[in-house]
């Protein structure tokens, strides 16, 4: 009836019209010394995260100020790196309250409507989530809803918001959590006061997601919930922390693989092989829907504070399993300063600057975002390539097809410390196909016999 219901309340259609050339005046007003590029401010996320590639911005160590205006600087340098969603770290107040080290974890909310002075004001972040906007790449904010500070007024408001231990007190979620108190989200009330949080932002800085924070210790249902009111303002893209499935099935659009990244781990340690990867695949295959999105990374804050820089875990497999990120089915994670070879554990409550300095791993990380971009059998969810393996006489190689329309991409990995010489065993048709960072012709089929050094990739397209 929409189309006679306008007609007929002719007055009502006037109005909305008005409202719309409002809305369109203003969106398109700018100052004329900014570039600006037309973001499609509805479109599905499930589109524009597509052949996406994900940036994990720590604010605080960043640059020497820590702030998101300096932090802003950096834009362009991203743009040309080639990553399009900016995750930022929590950019809230931190609690005083039973604080750890000199500046407390961004993970203890104080106030989940403010901006931690310590960074900047709203003002600060609605320029940067503008700015990014206008290079064509998307915001997120890290939300922490399963607990807050011990000094959030929340604590003194709404006591009743919390969970408590047997004699009544506030209680953290896991004891090495002292600094921060468990939320009750069987208190509708909270919940209430949490989707509003999460939905000021948005209306507040016109942000583009959240990713969230231990996202399995907070019941499936309140996220499902947040995300149809979440929606109802713009088209949200949603990160958990978790690896649940049933996450993906109408709260969040990607999870984490941290199975994954454990497994590439210990395969660089020698404690596990090739064999564990085609398991975690194959479960992969059995749990998920084909328009399911994984994050996969080598590093990020926890990892890279509390279990060691990548250098530190992988050593000289660093870049091979940078590249195998790359490769697989899922959606790639830079971590800040991975791109200027970071190799320094950035300490979690204290301020510790990343060095910016030239590096080969800008030039692999840019050459990687192109080829995600390019090639879409690396496209994420069902946009790309199902990951088809390719036997070989060493089971030290993992080798796999993966194809998309009329794209297609082979990658061998050497997963081992020792050179490896094998043999095709069998695998895709003959064709000659492209080593993409040399540019060399191949001719991969059945019998072909291949030599590779230790921790040694090999990425081959037909274009």
């Amino acid at each position: 009836m929409g189309l006679n219901f306008y007609i007929m309340n002719n007055q009502k259609f006037l109005f909305f019209s008005l409202l719309l050339a409002l809305f369109f005046a203003g969106s398109c007003s700018t100052d004329s010394s900014t570039k600006v590029v037309e973001m499609p401010k509805f479109e599905n996320p499930k589109e524009w995260s597509k052949d996406a590639i994900i940036y994990e911005v720590n604010i605080r160590q960043y640059t020497s100020e820590g702030t998101i205006n300096a932090f802003a600087e950096h834009l362009p340098q991203l743009d040309s790196l080639g990553v399009d969603i900016l995750w930022l770290m929590p950019i809230f107040p931190i609690g005083e309250e039973n604080r750890k080290g000199g500046m407390g974890s961004a993970y203890s909310v104080k106030d989940y409507r403010a901006v931690n002075p310590d960074f900047g004001t709203l003002e600060d972040l609605k320029n940067l989530v503008s700015k990014a906007h206008n290079l064509g790449m998307y915001v997120i904010l890290d939300w922490v809803a399963n607990h807050t500070a011990w000094d959030n007024e929340q604590a003194t408001l709404h006591p009743d918001w919390y969970k408590k231990d047997s004699l009544g007190n506030f209680t953290p979620p896991v004891p090495d959590w002292a600094d921060v108190i468990h939320l009750d989200y069987d208190n509708s009330e909270m919940r209430t006061y949490m989707i509003n949080s999460l939905k000021y932002w948005v209306n507040e800085t016109n942000i583009d997601g959240f990713r969230c924070d231990v996202a399995m210790m907070v019941p499936t249902d309140f996220w499902e919930e947040a995300r149809i009111e979440l929606d109802s303002l713009k088209p949200m893209f949603m990160l958990a922390e978790a690896e649940q499935a049933d996450h993906l099935k109408n709260a969040f659009d990607m999870n984490y693989g941290w199975e994954l990244h454990h497994i590439m781990n210990e395969i660089t340690k020698g404690e596990m092989g090739t064999a564990e990867l085609d398991t975690y695949f194959h479960k992969y295959d059995s749990l998920y829907q084909t328009d399911d999105i994984r994050l996969n990374f080598t590093s990020n804050h926890d990892e890279n504070s509390w279990n060691g820089t990548v250098k530190e875990r992988m050593g000289d497999a660093a870049e091979m399993m940078a590249v195998f990120s790359y490769m697989v089915p899922g959606m790639p994670l830079i971590y800040s300063g991975q791109e200027t070879g970071l190799d320094k554990r950035l300490a979690f409550f204290e301020k510790d600057s990343i060095q910016w300095t030239q590096s080969e791993y800008r030039t692999l990380y840019t050459e990687l975002n192109k080829l995600k971009k390019q090639n879409k059998a690396l496209w994420n969810g069902s946009n790309g390539g199902d990951l088809n393996r390719i036997s070989t006489s060493s089971d030290k190689v993992y080798a796999f097809e993966r194809e998309s329309e009329e794209d297609k991409i082979i990658a061998l990995f050497n997963m081992s410390d020792t050179q490896q010489q094998f043999t095709i065993l069998e695998g895709s048709a003959p064709a000659a196909l492209t080593n993409y960072f040399n540019n060399n012709t191949i001719t991969l089929e059945k019998g072909t016999e291949i030599v590779m050094p230790p921790w040694e990739y090999l990425v081959l397209t037909n274009k």
